[in-house]
């Protein structure tokens, strides 16, 4: 079983458009509304693929009840740690123009110590089931900094391998515990070490602690520095549409793939597909299917480093 984390749960509204401009009124063509956060959407694509998966995170009041409504409607097992405040809402406007999304994201209810305390209890007996730990999307209010490093090392110390996808803050303070597998992009790479090259900035965080990264190069797919090498994985072309399931849809396959211990050839391909194929669709944690089986087999994976021998 993949145990997905998301500790800022939301309920996700999507407005599709004819186009967006501002400064003027709009009429939305469609309005979909379902559980989200970057973990729960890792989940569905999980789900998606038949892969056994269960939802573990933080969810309170109005909002965390619709919530909950959408993880059983998906058929996603729902271990969710109450709290009092009200979960988030995120907001994305979709135009149907250009395909371009744009995002509004609030930050969530403050934690306290006593929902944090209760939730590592639940969340250490969760991961003794896993193989696999995710832990996604960015903390809220209240938590500490270094709330993923303990989780990391939990999660090591039940058994899991574990995948982080975060940013700011939090994806420095948790490098010390372990990851096997950190997926940031080009910015969040920059943003945490200072130096813009794909490479060089990988390179370091490895050296920081991280067994393994993946970097999100948007369009130009994947880089790679593993235990097992260096790769490039790219797709064979680009994918107009929503690109904001692609990063989490690229979690779910870098999960699969640990689960299933697949070669890092076969893992880097099925994320560049199932990123495209997240694009594809209008809602982040859904796949086209017709696009992911087109892609999985035309992807480009080239290694560009062996291992080093000690």
């Amino acid at each position: 079983m993949i145990l997905t984390v998301t500790l800022n749960a939301a309920l996700d509204v999507t407005y599709v458009v004819d186009a967006l401009v501002p400064n003027s009124s709009h009429r939305v063509r469609t309005t979909h509304q379902r559980a989200g956060g970057k973990g729960v959407n890792v989940a569905s694509v999980l789900a998606a693929l038949d892969v056994p998966v269960t939802v573990t995170g933080l969810a309170g009041g109005p909002t965390g009840e619709l919530i909950r409504d959408g993880l059983r409607a998906s058929g996603l097992r729902d271990e969710l740690v109450p709290m009092w405040a009200d979960s988030r809402r995120t907001v994305t406007v979709v135009s149907r123009a250009d395909g371009d999304a744009t995002v509004f994201n609030t930050a969530g209810a403050e934690v306290g110590p006593d929902v944090w305390a209760s939730f590592v209890g639940r969340f250490t007996e969760l991961a003794r089931e896993a193989t696999v730990v995710v832990l996604s999307g960015s903390l809220p209010p209240g938590l500490p900094t270094d709330a993923y490093a303990t989780l990391v090392r939990l999660g090591g110390e039940a058994g899991a391998a574990t995948v982080l996808d975060t940013s700011g803050p939090a994806l420095p303070a948790a490098l010390s515990a372990g990851p096997t597998v950190i997926k940031p992009n080009e910015a969040e790479l920059t943003e945490v070490t200072g130096e813009p090259d794909v490479a060089a900035a990988a390179g370091a965080l490895r050296a920081r602690g991280a067994r393994t990264v993946v970097a999100s190069r948007g369009p130009e797919g994947l880089y790679a520095v593993t235990p097992e090498g260096t790769w490039r994985a790219a797709p064979p072309r680009t994918v107009s549409g929503n690109p904001t399931g692609a990063g989490d849809a690229c979690v779910a396959a870098l999960a699969a793939g640990l689960h299933f211990g697949r070669p890092w050839e076969r893992t880097l391909a099925e994320a560049v597909a199932l990123s495209a194929a997240a694009v594809a669709r209008p809602v982040a944690g859904e796949v086209d299917q017709a696009v992911y089986e087109q892609f999985r087999t035309t992807v480009s994976v080239e290694r560009t480093h062996a291992p080093r021998v000690h």
